[in-house]
Protein backbone atom coordinates (compact mmCIF):
# COMPACT_ATOMS: atom_id res chain seq x y z
CA UNK A 1 0.00 0.00 0.00
CA UNK A 2 3.26 2.51 1.09
CA UNK A 3 6.50 2.10 -0.76
CA UNK A 4 8.96 4.21 0.94
CA UNK A 5 12.86 4.12 -0.43
CA UNK A 6 15.57 6.55 0.30
CA UNK A 7 13.19 9.15 2.08
CA UNK A 8 15.49 11.51 3.76
CA UNK A 9 14.10 14.56 5.86
CA UNK A 10 16.54 17.78 7.30
CA UNK A 11 14.84 20.59 10.03
CA UNK A 12 17.44 22.98 11.23
CA UNK A 13 21.17 23.20 11.28
CA UNK A 14 24.20 23.09 13.29
CA UNK A 15 23.47 21.94 16.35
CA UNK A 16 19.80 22.28 15.94
CA UNK A 17 19.72 20.29 13.11
CA UNK A 18 17.57 17.09 12.89
CA UNK A 19 17.71 14.63 10.05
CA UNK A 20 15.97 10.89 9.30
CA UNK A 21 16.87 8.95 7.41
CA UNK A 22 13.81 6.06 6.15
CA UNK A 23 16.36 3.55 4.19
CA UNK A 24 12.91 1.18 3.31
CA UNK A 25 9.71 0.50 4.57
CA UNK A 26 6.56 -1.43 2.77
CA UNK A 27 3.62 -0.97 4.80
CA UNK A 28 0.45 -3.28 3.57
CA UNK A 29 -2.74 -3.36 4.44
CA UNK A 30 -4.26 -4.79 7.44
CA UNK A 31 -0.81 -4.18 8.89
CA UNK A 32 -0.40 -3.20 12.55
CA UNK A 33 3.33 -1.63 13.54
CA UNK A 34 5.10 0.45 16.29
CA UNK A 35 7.78 2.63 15.64
CA UNK A 36 9.58 2.92 18.60
CA UNK A 37 12.25 5.51 20.30
CA UNK A 38 12.44 7.99 22.90
CA UNK A 39 11.13 11.53 22.73
CA UNK A 40 13.04 13.64 19.76
CA UNK A 41 14.35 10.81 17.70
CA UNK A 42 12.20 11.65 14.93
CA UNK A 43 8.90 9.21 15.66
CA UNK A 44 6.61 12.36 14.84
CA UNK A 45 8.39 13.05 11.66
CA UNK A 46 8.09 10.15 10.12
CA UNK A 47 4.25 10.08 11.16
CA UNK A 48 3.86 13.73 9.06
CA UNK A 49 5.68 12.19 6.16
CA UNK A 50 3.22 9.16 6.12
CA UNK A 51 0.49 11.82 6.81
CA UNK A 52 1.52 13.16 3.71
CA UNK A 53 1.37 16.39 5.56
CA UNK A 54 5.97 16.95 5.13
CA UNK A 55 7.43 16.80 2.18
CA UNK A 56 10.68 14.88 2.14
CA UNK A 57 14.01 16.62 1.25
CA UNK A 58 15.07 13.40 -1.00
CA UNK A 59 13.45 10.56 -1.99
CA UNK A 60 14.73 7.52 -4.63
CA UNK A 61 10.65 5.93 -3.41
CA UNK A 62 7.23 7.06 -2.15
CA UNK A 63 4.33 5.35 -3.43
CA UNK A 64 0.55 4.89 -2.39
CA UNK A 65 -1.66 2.53 -3.95
CA UNK A 66 -5.11 3.77 -3.61
CA UNK A 67 -8.76 2.52 -5.53
CA UNK A 68 -6.49 0.88 -7.71
CA UNK A 69 -4.22 3.43 -8.52
CA UNK A 70 -1.17 4.28 -7.80
CA UNK A 71 -0.04 7.23 -6.98
CA UNK A 72 3.65 8.74 -6.70
CA UNK A 73 4.26 11.30 -3.41
CA UNK A 74 7.44 11.94 -4.03
CA UNK A 75 6.46 13.73 -7.36
CA UNK A 76 3.90 15.37 -6.17
CA UNK A 77 5.44 17.51 -3.50
CA UNK A 78 8.22 18.50 -6.27
CA UNK A 79 5.42 19.49 -9.07
CA UNK A 80 3.71 21.65 -5.62
CA UNK A 81 0.34 19.27 -5.71
CA UNK A 82 -1.07 20.36 -3.03
CA UNK A 83 -4.59 19.79 -3.34
CA UNK A 84 -3.91 16.48 -4.43
CA UNK A 85 -2.24 15.60 -1.66
CA UNK A 86 -4.81 16.93 0.42
CA UNK A 87 -7.16 14.77 -1.29
CA UNK A 88 -5.27 11.64 -0.79
CA UNK A 89 -5.10 12.51 2.65
CA UNK A 90 -8.66 13.08 3.51
CA UNK A 91 -9.43 10.13 1.51
CA UNK A 92 -6.96 7.39 3.01
CA UNK A 93 -5.71 8.83 6.66
CA UNK A 94 -7.18 8.98 10.10
CA UNK A 95 -4.92 10.54 12.72
CA UNK A 96 -5.09 9.85 16.38
CA UNK A 97 -2.93 12.92 18.29
CA UNK A 98 -1.47 12.27 21.73
CA UNK A 99 -4.14 14.98 23.45
CA UNK A 100 -6.84 13.85 21.13
CA UNK A 101 -7.23 16.97 19.56
CA UNK A 102 -10.93 16.77 19.15
CA UNK A 103 -13.05 20.39 18.68
CA UNK A 104 -14.37 21.61 21.85
CA UNK A 105 -17.46 23.07 19.71
CA UNK A 106 -18.89 19.86 19.06
CA UNK A 107 -19.96 17.34 20.93
CA UNK A 108 -18.62 13.72 20.30
CA UNK A 109 -20.76 12.94 17.85
CA UNK A 110 -20.01 15.71 15.54
CA UNK A 111 -16.63 15.02 15.83
CA UNK A 112 -16.54 11.45 15.08
CA UNK A 113 -19.05 12.30 12.09
CA UNK A 114 -16.44 15.32 11.20
CA UNK A 115 -14.26 12.61 8.48
CA UNK A 116 -17.39 11.70 6.65
CA UNK A 117 -19.09 15.18 6.59
CA UNK A 118 -15.90 16.53 5.00
CA UNK A 119 -15.84 13.92 2.46
CA UNK A 120 -19.62 13.59 1.75
CA UNK A 121 -20.14 10.21 2.86
CA UNK A 122 -23.52 8.94 4.05
CA UNK A 123 -24.45 9.36 7.79
CA UNK A 124 -24.76 4.98 8.22
CA UNK A 125 -24.26 3.39 11.23
CA UNK A 126 -20.41 3.54 11.30
CA UNK A 127 -20.48 6.05 14.10
CA UNK A 128 -22.69 4.11 16.38
CA UNK A 129 -21.04 0.60 15.82
CA UNK A 130 -17.71 2.69 16.39
CA UNK A 131 -18.90 4.24 19.79
CA UNK A 132 -20.19 1.08 20.84
CA UNK A 133 -17.21 -0.95 20.42
CA UNK A 134 -14.86 1.88 21.92
CA UNK A 135 -17.21 1.78 24.86
CA UNK A 136 -18.40 5.80 24.64
CA UNK A 137 -21.92 5.31 23.54
CA UNK A 138 -23.39 7.15 26.55
CA UNK A 139 -20.88 10.25 25.54
CA UNK A 140 -22.18 10.69 22.28
CA UNK A 141 -23.93 14.18 23.06
CA UNK A 142 -21.22 15.14 25.39
CA UNK A 143 -18.75 17.85 24.64
CA UNK A 144 -15.02 16.50 24.87
CA UNK A 145 -14.25 19.18 28.11
CA UNK A 146 -16.56 16.68 29.79
CA UNK A 147 -14.47 13.33 29.20
CA UNK A 148 -11.91 12.13 31.17
CA UNK A 149 -8.33 12.03 29.03
CA UNK A 150 -9.27 8.00 27.92
CA UNK A 151 -12.80 8.98 27.17
CA UNK A 152 -11.44 11.78 25.05
CA UNK A 153 -8.72 9.27 23.79
CA UNK A 154 -11.23 6.35 22.57
CA UNK A 155 -13.36 9.68 20.76
CA UNK A 156 -10.00 10.01 18.89
CA UNK A 157 -9.62 6.76 17.63
CA UNK A 158 -13.44 6.64 16.46
CA UNK A 159 -13.16 9.79 14.54
CA UNK A 160 -10.11 8.56 12.78
CA UNK A 161 -11.48 5.37 11.77
CA UNK A 162 -14.82 6.77 10.69
CA UNK A 163 -14.40 7.60 7.19
CA UNK A 164 -12.92 3.85 6.95
CA UNK A 165 -9.22 4.83 5.69
CA UNK A 166 -6.75 2.45 4.27
CA UNK A 167 -4.28 4.23 7.11
CA UNK A 168 -4.18 5.12 10.26
CA UNK A 169 -1.21 6.70 12.09
CA UNK A 170 -1.45 7.34 16.05
CA UNK A 171 1.03 9.50 17.70
CA UNK A 172 2.02 8.63 21.32
CA UNK A 173 -1.90 7.66 21.93
CA UNK A 174 -1.33 6.68 25.53
CA UNK A 175 1.30 8.93 26.47
CA UNK A 176 -1.22 10.59 29.04
CA UNK A 177 -2.59 7.83 30.47
CA UNK A 178 -2.32 5.50 33.48
CA UNK A 179 -1.07 2.55 32.88
CA UNK A 180 -4.20 0.52 33.05
CA UNK A 181 -5.94 2.95 30.76
CA UNK A 182 -3.39 3.16 28.59
CA UNK A 183 -3.86 -0.68 28.03
CA UNK A 184 -6.95 -0.85 27.59
CA UNK A 185 -7.08 2.66 25.13
CA UNK A 186 -3.88 0.61 23.19
CA UNK A 187 -5.96 -2.55 22.83
CA UNK A 188 -9.28 -1.03 21.70
CA UNK A 189 -7.68 0.90 18.78
CA UNK A 190 -5.73 -2.15 17.49
CA UNK A 191 -8.52 -4.41 17.65
CA UNK A 192 -10.95 -1.98 16.00
CA UNK A 193 -8.09 -1.13 13.39
CA UNK A 194 -7.78 -5.05 12.38
CA UNK A 195 -11.74 -5.23 11.67
CA UNK A 196 -11.78 -2.21 9.81
CA UNK A 197 -8.75 -3.90 7.99
CA UNK A 198 -6.92 -0.82 8.42
CA UNK A 199 -2.94 -0.77 8.20
CA UNK A 200 -1.93 0.94 11.75
CA UNK A 201 1.27 2.95 12.07
CA UNK A 202 1.95 4.13 16.22
CA UNK A 203 4.48 6.13 16.98
CA UNK A 204 5.68 5.13 20.88
CA UNK A 205 8.44 5.15 23.41
CA UNK A 206 6.90 1.88 25.23
CA UNK A 207 7.87 -1.05 23.61
CA UNK A 208 6.93 -3.42 26.17
CA UNK A 209 2.56 -2.30 25.34
CA UNK A 210 2.43 -2.83 22.05
CA UNK A 211 4.56 -5.89 22.14
CA UNK A 212 1.83 -6.62 24.67
CA UNK A 213 -1.00 -5.39 22.06
CA UNK A 214 0.72 -7.97 19.74
CA UNK A 215 2.12 -5.41 17.44
CA UNK A 216 5.45 -5.67 15.34
CA UNK A 217 8.07 -3.28 16.43
CA UNK A 218 10.34 -1.06 13.63
CA UNK A 219 13.14 0.86 15.97
CA UNK A 220 14.43 4.48 15.13
CA UNK A 221 18.21 4.45 16.01
CA UNK A 222 19.97 8.13 16.48
CA UNK A 223 23.40 9.42 16.92
CA UNK A 224 24.76 12.79 17.71
CA UNK A 225 26.69 14.06 14.79
CA UNK A 226 30.07 16.44 15.19
CA UNK A 227 28.35 19.44 14.72
CA UNK A 228 25.75 18.51 17.19
CA UNK A 229 23.30 18.19 15.46
CA UNK A 230 21.33 15.06 15.32
CA UNK A 231 20.91 11.80 12.90
CA UNK A 232 18.17 9.57 13.37
CA UNK A 233 17.26 6.15 10.85
CA UNK A 234 14.68 3.47 10.49
CA UNK A 235 16.14 0.46 11.69
CA UNK A 236 14.88 -3.45 10.00
CA UNK A 237 11.82 -5.41 12.32
CA UNK A 238 12.58 -6.70 15.65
Amino acid sequence: MLRLRDIHKTRGAGSQRYSLSIPRLDLAPGQQIAVVGPSGCGKSTLLDLLALVLSPDASGEFSVDLDGGRFDIAALWRGHQHDALARLRRKACGYVLQTGGLLEFLDVRGNIELPRRLLQLPMDSRVEQLAAHLEITEYLGKRPNKLSVGQRQRVSIARALAHAPRLVLADEPTASLDPANAQRVMQLLVQQAQVSGTCTVIATHDEPLVRNAGLAVLPIHWQRDADGGVTATLGEWR
